[in-house]
């Protein structure tokens, strides 16, 4: 399968490019469906299902994975409950095919199916402007706010991506290609960017066929071999 997982800082643009690039490359997107089938699965109201996701991990604390969510005393039950449905969704979606995933800490919750990891930023004013381009009608925020929402935004994914990964949120040693988008048209640059995905998948596939040929000559010689 290829599996594309896409993180990104809030106003970056990050949705925008994984929609344009699962659509050049005529494979499934996930994003907001998640939400939709988390709160499917959980009988909550969609708009609940999103707050207690994007807004239930705001403190500051780390465990691994493997210990499950039972060991944080901090979290609402039903919070925690949430975000074990969601990674359930995530890993689904992604064993239907290839796929680009959008947030929900998706490179750490399918590291070992092996995704091509994507991260997109972009320079503080250039995500401020972002987020004016795209805000409500009626709202109107300072700079400084639309900075504060950013940061929060931000922070909520790097805490929930400390717990079900063992590399940090944001930092270049965690992803296979980082794009700064600040000052670029991203409809222009998406094909270049999925030419570049095809060469990963592409290389990727042989490594492991030649990995697998390798294997088998050994297996072949080492049952030719004369026995002692």
């Amino acid at each position: 399968m290829r599996i594309i997982t896409l993180s990104r800082e809030f106003g970056s643009g990050g949705r925008e490019v994984g929609k344009r690039l699962a659509d050049a490359l005529q494979v499934a997107y996930y994003d907001r469906e998640i939400i939709t089938e988390v709160a499917e699965k959980s009988a909550l109201d969609e708009n609940y299902v999103e707050y207690a996701l994007d807004k239930g991990l705001l403190h500051n604390f780390r465990f691994t994975f493997s210990h499950t969510f039972s060991h944080v005393a901090m979290m609402n039950d039903n919070v925690c409950e949430l975000f074990m449905v969601q990674n359930q969704v995530v890993r689904r979606l992604a064993e239907n095919g290839d796929c680009v995933i959008v947030g929900r800490s998706a490179d750490a919750v399918l590291d070992d199916l092996h995704p091509f990891k994507l991260f997109v930023y972009a320079d503080l004013p250039a995500k401020i402007a972002r987020c004016r381009q795209r805000a409500g009608m009626g709202e109107e925020l300072s700079d400084r706010e639309i900075e504060k929402k950013i940061k929060q935004v931000d922070k909520a994914r790097a805490n929930y991506h400390s717990i079900v990964g063992n590399t940090g949120w944001g930092e270049r040693e965690s992803y296979h290609l980082c794009v700064n988008t600040t000052g670029l048209e991203i409809k222009q640059f998406v094909p270049l960017l999925a030419d570049y995905a095809r060469r990963w998948f592409d290389a990727q596939e042989t490594a492991r066929a030649q990995e697998t040929a390798r294997a088998q000559e050994a297996a072949r010689a080492q049952e030719s071999a004369p026995q002692e």
